[in-house]
């Protein structure tokens, strides 16, 4: 019998009902505010409950799966090599993804009118350069970290504590089990509160759409009409150069005969943890290193999110619409700083615990948290499955330019011939 991955058909309906319900709620909500208004301001404090509880549980989340995932790595000599060459590679392609989304968003705008009520004075002056700088890596103390308003601050200090931490024994040491069991904690909390979001989000566009109209659903089909068509374009466009460069003339051929299946599991479980078996398994079956793959897959669950940078640039660029705010080339470089390392901060569960989201909204739209947040979480739902499907067959693609850098340009041809005379 063969020992190949199987997708639990149980698990796709699983994990597909639940995003079905979370949909439902923001149609029906749609439809709920827009033929009864005043009903669909009535139920809003249905929505700000979880926006709220979001709020209170976001900190402790960041903090331990950053910092745990770093202090709990076992990583020396050749395997240091792979990690450092991998993350590289993460922030490399992640950056290419936010680039593309970018210019797509200067040429197709989702949100063409700035939604009624919803004015850019509203949001303030945005911090001078030297302000950012300074706020982008620190906080002015330690209970600062603890503010909500502090997220990139404590992402720094949460990469910097999980080092620390390794360096005095990592997975051995106390602190270092302790983070692993906090970050486990902190995500069974996220998943408790998620069960309320069909709810949450049933009222929040009641009362989203009583407020700004037909605006809404417009804004979001232009949305949706520029991403699904983009992530299957990267797949068949940036994945082989990808194969190519680190594969060399087998890459591309070689990489389309194993991607299918990654892709696939992805799509069916929304989930880039749940692919980390058959990633791994197509991987050893190309050739590759089982060095590589073993650390490649794992960590690309949670670092490699190409469809979430993606995302990211897409829902920095509708708020800014919906909000009347310019989105200027100048902003290019920050908007793709923090769709790279916002997407670190995303778990490999379904929905990813709206991290991403409230890193977003923090740092772009604080004056306006309470009305952005909800309206992210919105564009996050509704690109999971592609996005996930981008960020985990990625991960096997990534393998490929790591083993190059790690076993050689020649790594694929020595692969082949080996199988070949294996076969004989």
């Amino acid at each position: 019998m063969s020992n190949k991955v199987t997708l639990d058909k149980n698990s796709v309906r699983k994990n597909y009902a639940f995003l079905a319900l979370m949909l439902g709620g923001m149609v029906l909500g749609c439809i709920v505010g827009w033929f009864a208004p005043d009903f669909g301001h009535t139920i809003k404090p249905l929505g700000t409950v979880f926006i709220n509880m979001m709020f209170c549980v976001v900190v402790p989340l960041v903090f331990a799966s950053i910092a745990g995932s770093i202090a709990n790595m076992r990583s020396r000599g050749r395997a240091g090599k792979i990690m450092g060459t991998t993350v590289a590679t993460f922030i490399v392609t992640g950056a290419i993804a936010a680039v593309i989304m970018f210019v797509l968003m200067k040429i197709f705008p989702p949100v063409l009118e700035p939604w009624q009520n919803m004015t850019s004075e509203q949001i303030g002056e945005y911090a001078s350069i030297s302000d950012m700088l300074v706020n982008f890596f620190t906080a002015s103390d330690f209970v600062g970290l603890l503010s909500r308003k502090a997220m990139l601050p404590l992402i720094v200090f949460s990469i910097l504590f999980g080092f620390a931490t390794n360096m005095a024994g990592g997975p051995d040491s106390l602190v270092g089990q302790w983070l692993s069991s906090l970050s486990d904690v902190m995500m069974k909390f996220i998943n408790i509160i998620t069960k309320y979001a069909p709810i949450a989000f049933f009222a929040i566009f009641a009362d989203l759409v009583a407020t700004y109209g037909s605006s809404v659903t417009t804004a979001y089909g232009r949305a949706m009409a520029v991403y699904y068509p983009l992530c299957f374009i990267y797949i068949f466009t940036a994945f082989p150069l990808f194969a190519w460069f680190g594969g060399g003339r087998h890459g591309i051929k070689t990489m389309f005969q194993h991607i299918a299946r990654p892709a696939i599991v992805s799509l069916g479980t929304c989930s880039s943890v749940a692919t980390i078996p058959t990633n791994v398994e197509e991987a050893r079956d190309t050739g590759i290193d089982e060095d590589v793959a073993n650390m490649v897959c794992p960590l690309g669950a949670t670092m490699h999110m190409d469809g979430s940078c993606f995302s990211c640039v897409l829902k920095i660029a509708f708020v800014l619409g919906a909000l009347g705010q310019p989105f200027h080339w100048s902003m290019l470089p920050l908007v793709v700083g923090v769709a790279v390392l916002s997407s670190v901060g995303m778990s490999g569960v379904p929905g990813g615990g709206y991290i991403g989201e409230y890193i977003i909204a923090s740092i772009f739209f604080p004056a306006q948290i309470d009305v952005a947040f909800p309206i992210l979480v919105a564009i996050g739902n509704l690109v999971d499955p592609p996005a996930t499907m981008i960020n985990s067959a990625g991960d096997y693609v990534v393998c490929y330019i790591v083993s190059r850098f790690n076993d050689g340009k020649d790594w694929l041809d020595r692969a082949i011939a080996k199988k070949t005379s294996a076969g004989k």
